[in-house]
């Protein structure tokens, strides 16, 4: 690391002088100024400073770290603020600082224009003078390219380097990319297709100055900052770029795409969430799995040197990346945010709910996720009616995994959305990219008989008349059953798709279910003038996965360990079999009474299938913190859709029945005739692969109660849509991607005392 050099050695060249130097003197740090923040690089370590405003009140107060640095936030926007020392002899003050707003932060376009970029290794210098880290690649061919953007905190702007053992050299000269690969998947693949490709890392990563804070208002305006450089770009073809990523990378276009930056092409998030608090709080219950444990990871990789190849960047003479080291120690721990956090506030919150948002974004979406993603998560349902002003948007969900956005049947779509919306063209076919398609995907899913179909639209006669059929198309796709209708059990393609025009899907109808007293579900109420079963809390059920011990989620058939529940540490009610193909789509609400010992319950709801050849197979999870069950204004009947803030936060009253919903997340699943539905009520953990779960503790583990008689019915509304035909052979067990099989076996639920 660059050594910090002391307050007695020098003072160092900034725009600001300071009061201790003379007029001819250095000042002994440098200052930014940025929006509602101040930056202090090259200080004294371990030096108390200070911030006045122009009353002379003191507005805020930090040390600094042990390479001289500080970085004061939320300070109101406004002029005349001094950075002094609290307690150096003599006292150091600057001189008058600005601290700028969002609006006063804009910059013209010649800031963008008069920006170079090229192949290679460079900088991207925003709108307050932090430098982001950014690596490119041109395709074959002169320019202009059609050009993507990747952005994110991973290392997208890591030096390239070929794919692969070297097989595939000899395409370099038509496939550059394949000997200058960018550092995330989804930029390599547009290179594939002959895209331009610039990938960036967020600031306060990699090496890029700043400090990290998840999602904080400078990251959403360095977005747009990239976008509107890259886009003035000479070698940019129609001057738009568009966004591509999945996962990090996918979830930043949406915040990006927010903030409406003119030459904003089009955004294709993959695999992403819905918002912070659904994958970090589901259901009020701190994830401490993978959430935590990426953004722990994400942290531990934003401190100096921490993602390891910035070392070998300085090494070579990166006097840049080496100065933007300074600031990475500034920054936020988002876990400890996290783990205060007790309930939703929207002037606080809603800034990392994508569902809020979603209607400024005015760009064409291509949109895929996975129902049973066991990193973001399923709770991107949220927004998938929010794309109002987009006016072009497409939507992808099946079953499966957080990679599975790259299978052929989405990613065939995804080409075509880039070359209507970002090539804007007939999409062109590329034999020779699509032929590595089975090399590629042997790395990824362990087979070579997937492939990536030319696109269908290949054959319009014009660009127009491609765009207006690609529009007449739902804008909703369901691939049903993927994992079972490929050559291979386990590999990414479905058995049968449908498209649906809106989500929720219109003609969706409530199938309403009661749990009756002998652990059966029916159409009518109970009769029982006195009826509930109990389950007992499981203090060890937050952090059990489904995985064996070793076992990997992306397999194609994964290890899982998914037994069924222990006598007594679960409710569980099966509906008789259906008499007809019954296809769910959309949210569940499991609707229980329920009755505590205690003033509060973590409770899971689980939904499965039991199939008339004896298997049963996951189906969807709900999750809920009893005392955060208020519903807020957009619930319905099939969707609680709990508003999680303090206002309607109510403790269980122990000893008294009390009606929870529960919600799931969204169901996409076919029931042929013969099935039926098990809905099981647990303590939240043994669900899925990755997240576990911070139940509350008690002293004595407490018995719940599940209301089955007349005066607590508890039930389930589950979503069915009708009109679609399904395949008539059940799909191998196991065979579904993220929907782990087992023998079906009866369960006896306890009986409540009463």
């Amino acid at each position: 690391m660059r050594p910090v050099r002391s307050l007695l050695a020098t003072c160092l060249a900034t725009t600001l002088a300071l009061a201790a130097c003379g007029d001819d003197e250095k000042p002994p740090f440098d200052v930014r100024s940025s929006v509602e923040q101040l930056h202090v690089t090259h200080a004294p370590p371990a030096t108390e400073l200070a911030v006045v405003d122009h009353t002379g009140a003191q507005v805020a107060v930090g040390t600094t770290d042990e390479l001289g640095s500080l970085i004061f936030r939320k300070l109101p926007p406004g002029e005349g603020y001094v950075i002094k020392t609290t307690t150096a002899t003599p006292a150091l003050a600057t001189r008058a600082l600005d601290v700028l707003s969002v609006e006063s932060s804009a910059r013209p376009q010649s800031f963008y224009s008069g920006q170079k970029l090229t192949k290679g290794y460079q900088y991207i210098t925003t709108r307050d003078g932090t430098t982001l880290s950014a690596y490119i690649t041109f395709p074959a061919g002169p320019p202009p390219y059609p050009t993507v953007v990747s952005y994110s905190g991973y290392e997208p702007s890591k030096p390239g380097e070929p794919i692969g053992d070297g097989s595939l050299a000899g395409l370099c000269d038509g496939l550059p990319v394949i000997c200058d690969a960018p550092n995330d998947p989804s930029a390599l693949i547009s290179g594939l297709f002959q895209y331009a490709t610039v990938n960036v890392n967020i600031r306060g990563t990699g090496c890029s100055g700043g400090a990290f804070d998840f999602f904080e208002t400078m990251q959403l305006l360095d977005g747009y900052d990239v976008i509107e450089t890259v886009a003035a770009q000479d070698w940019v073809m129609n001057g738009k770029v568009g966004m591509v990523g999945l996962s990090y990378p996918g979830i930043t276009q949406l915040f990006t795409a927010s903030t409406q930056p003119p030459h904003l092409a089009a955004i294709a998030p993959l695999s992403v969430i819905g918002a912070a608090n659904t994958t970090m709080l589901p259901g009020g219950i701190l994830n401490d799995g993978f959430a935590t444990a990426w953004i722990t990871n994400v942290i531990s990789k934003a401190k100096p040197y921490g993602q390891g190849w910035e070392q070998s960047q300085v090494d070579k003479g990166d006097t840049v990346c080496a100065e933007n080291q300074l600031l990475h120690g500034q920054y936020i721990d988002n876990v400890e945010q996290a783990r205060q956090v007790r309930y939703y506030v929207p002037a606080e919150h809603d800034r990392y709910n994508i569902a809020t948002f979603a209607d400024k974004i005015t760009v064409p979406v291509f949109l895929s996720a996975a129902w049973q993603d066991e990193q973001t998560g399923p709770f991107f349902f949220t927004m998938l009616d929010k794309f109002v002003n987009s006016p072009a948007v497409r939507m992808n969900t099946y079953n499966g995994v957080h990679i599975d956005a790259y299978q052929p049947q989405v990613l065939e779509e995804w080409y075509t959305f880039l070359e209507l919306f970002v090539a804007q063209r007939v999409p062109v076919d590329r034999p020779v990219s699509r032929g590595i398609a089975p090399q590629l995907y042997d790395q990824v899913f362990g087979v070579q008989d997937l492939v990536v179909e030319a696109s269908r639209f290949g054959g319009e006669a014009s660009y127009d008349a491609a765009v207006a059929r690609w529009k007449a198309e739902p804008k909703l796709r369901a691939l049903f059953e993927s994992g079972a209708g490929g050559l291979t059990i386990g590999e990414p393609m479905p058995t049968f798709e449908h498209s649906f025009t809106a989500w929720p899907a219109p003609g969706t109808t409530a199938l309403r279910l009661y749990a009756q007293p002998d652990g059966s579900l029916a159409a009518t109420m109970p009769t029982a003038t006195s009826a509930a079963s109990s389950f007992t809390f499981d203090p060890e059920a937050g952090q059990k996965s489904i995985l064996a011990p070793g076992g990997n989620v992306w397999d194609l058939l994964p290890d899982y360990r998914w037994p069924q529940p222990a006598a007594g540490s679960a409710v569980v009610f099966d509906s008789a079999p259906f008499a007809a193909d019954t296809v769910m789509y959309g949210t569940a609400s499991v609707d229980l009474w329920l009755r505590s010992p205690v003033d509060d319950a973590d409770l899971e709801v689980n939904i499965t299938e039991i199939r008339p050849d004896g298997q049963e197979v996951y189906v969807q999870s709900g999750w809920i913190r009893a005392s955060l069950r208020g519903s807020g204004p957009s619930a319905t009947e099939l969707d609680p859709a709990p508003a999680y803030t303090e206002a309607l936060a109510a403790p269980l009253v122990p000893g008294t029945w009390t009606q929870v919903r529960v919600g799931t997340a969204g169901i996409q699943h076919a029931f042929r005739a013969g099935s039926r539905v098990r809905v099981m009520i647990d303590t939240p953990g043994g669900s899925r692969a990755e997240w576990f779960f911070a139940n509350k503790p008690w002293p004595t583990p407490p018995r719940y109660d599940i209301g089955t008689d007349a005066a607590h019915p508890s039930s389930v509304a589950l979503p069915v849509v009708g009109g679609i035909t399904v395949p008539p052979a059940l799909p191998p067990c196991p065979s579904m991607r993220g929907q782990q099989c087992r023998t079906y076996a009866p369960y006896a639920n306890t009986p409540a005392t009463p």
